[in-house]
């Protein structure tokens, strides 16, 4: 398998963190103009996100999940391209985490069921872990 295979669920990981930070964006200007609400009223951290109604803070809040568990990821693939350990399972399991990403933030930032956000959120984690606690395995095991 070619290594860089593993590159194309990064690249669509950080193109979902884009997307979400757009679609943040636009919801939080559209509710900043049509409330009037001047700059300056938003200075003291949280404001925003205390006077927002979950349409504008969810997106926020589920940019901030794009910069947790999805780190890991990152970390894990540099580190299979690196040592050359790219393989089938490993570009599979990518692509589980980052579909399983993909709808737990079309969850989140619209509707919001929260078990099934939960359980979106869930799978996309095990593949993170699965392929971090295989890597490990077979690092300690050379």
């Amino acid at each position: 398998m070619r290594q860089d295979a593993i590159f194309s669920p990064f690249f669509a990981s950080m193109i979902l963190t884009l997307l979400v930070w757009a679609y943040m964006y636009i919801r939080r200007i559209n509710f900043i103009t049509s409330r009037k609400l001047k700059p300056q009223e938003l200075t003291i951290s949280n404001t925003l996100a205390q006077i927002s109604p979950p349409s504008v803070s969810n997106p926020s809040d589920n940019l901030k999940n794009l910069f947790e568990i999805p780190v890991l990821f990152y970390a894990l693939v540099l580190y299979l391209f690196i040592t050359q350990q790219v393989d089938t399972v490993y570009v599979l399991a990518a692509w589980i985490f980052v579909v399983f990403r993909v709808l737990h933030s079309i969850v989140h930032c619209t509707f919001n069921l929260v078990i099934l956000r939960f359980y979106l959120y869930l799978f996309a984690t095990l593949a993170v872990w699965f392929i971090a606690l295989r890597a490990a395995f077979i690092h300690l095991s050379r």
